[in-house]
């Protein structure tokens, strides 16, 4: 390279650097403003039915051309909109596209009215509510479940307990089923030396600050990754819509139901009720051999919520049903948004659903 030509380049790169500092600047202050670069959950939608504080939302569309619907949801403390992002980066968006009639169900947050709320009362009650009200929206009988994380579980649960569920087929999302395998975190729980009840606040639940506080004890350089990475892509317009979106739906963790955190922490985590074919839900014995539609499993290989370890032994449990499943050398959250849910998971959700779907009536 000629010492001109290196002149020239140094002279670029400082151009550049000057600039992005600026937008840097400007962004940043806006950021703590409160400015939004992006809104998430903008995929449109009506709300078909409701119990509480729990929702039942179907997503517009003018070309549902497969059956039969789906309806995703996930565990009780984190909202669904992680589904639908924002534009650019929705799950719901893509299904949409590809001609399938998507519902969403959203737990709420709860408060002192869901305290008293068990496991049961949402994989047996309110679940079944929110299946049998979408398939009378869509004029359907039968429905695709999607359960993330722990939604998976509430679907194991009620399958498993002979909930009335009329499933032409399953999709089960980084379901963690060997709850002695997730991790040190856990373990003062497993061994007794925690007592759940010294988590429960006033209202008789788990506060929604513990529940954000122990995903960060979990992985404690998180804040520093996420801040230092900000700061090297703070001019980036693009980058700070997903960096927004994202970082708000992670800190929006809501309230986990006491009865329902008492009932996970004995049977669940204890216990370990799925592999150890004890658990029991509502008075009814779970059996996963009960479960005989198709399943899709989805397994992220570097997932720090729900360890490899404790998600591996799932299509091993479902011994009646057609499993298949994909394994993603992803983290938790990269199962549903970003490259790797545009690269493999959607893709392989659609090729799923493709084989079980039927084409809708015009």
């Amino acid at each position: 390279m000629t010492e001109r030509a290196s002149e020239v380049d140094l002279l670029t790169n400082l151009r550049r650097e000057v600039e992005r500092n600026a937008l840097r600047a400007r962004n940043g202050l806006r950021y703590l403003a409160g400015g939004r670069f992006v809104r998430t959950g903008a995929t449109p939608r009506d709300l078909v039915w409701h119990h509480g504080k729990t929702e039942l939302w179907r997503y517009r569309s003018e070309r549902r051309t497969r059956r039969p619907p789906l309806l995703a949801y996930l565990g009780l403390v984190a909202r669904s909109y992680v589904f639908d992002l924002f534009p650019g980066n929705s799950f719901v968006a893509k299904l949409l596209a590809n001609g399938f009639d998507v519902f969403l169900l959203d737990w709420g947050v709860p408060d002192e009215a869901e305290a008293s709320n068990t496991i049961a009362t949402y994989s047996l009650e309110l679940l079944p509510r929110a299946v049998e009200a979408a398939l009378d929206a869509a004029e359907e009988s039968e429905i695709t479940l999607l359960g993330y994380c722990m939604g998976g579980c509430l679907t194991l649960a009620s399958m498993g307990a002979g909930g009335p569920l009329p499933a032409r087929s399953l999709i089960l999302m980084a379901t963690p089923t060997d709850f002695s395998k997730m991790g040190d975190f856990f373990e003062p729980m497993r061994n007794g030396s925690f007592d759940p009840e010294t988590a429960i606040d006033e209202t008789g639940n788990v506060p929604a600050s513990l529940v954000r506080g122990s995903f960060r004890v979990r992985k404690p350089t998180s804040d520093l990754v996420v801040y230092a990475n900000l700061w090297q892509n703070l001019w980036n317009d693009a980058y700070m819509e997903g960096f927004q979106a994202m970082n708000e739906w992670v800190n929006d963790q809501v309230p986990f139901p006491g009865a329902a955190f008492r009932e996970f922490v004995s049977e669940w985590l204890i216990g370990n009720g799925l592999v150890n074919h004890r658990l029991h839900v509502g008075g009814r014995k779970v059996d996963l051999g009960r479960i005989r539609v198709p399943v899709l499993c989805l397994i992220a290989e570097q997932d720090d919520i729900v360890p490899l370890a404790a998600a591996e032994p799932l299509p091993g449990l479902l011994t009646g049903a057609d499993v298949q499943t994909v394994r993603l050398p992803a983290g938790h959250i990269n199962l549903a948004t970003g490259r790797q849910a545009d690269r493999v998971t959607i893709p392989s959700i659609i090729d799923f659903l493709d084989r079980h779907a039927t084409p809708r009536a015009a």
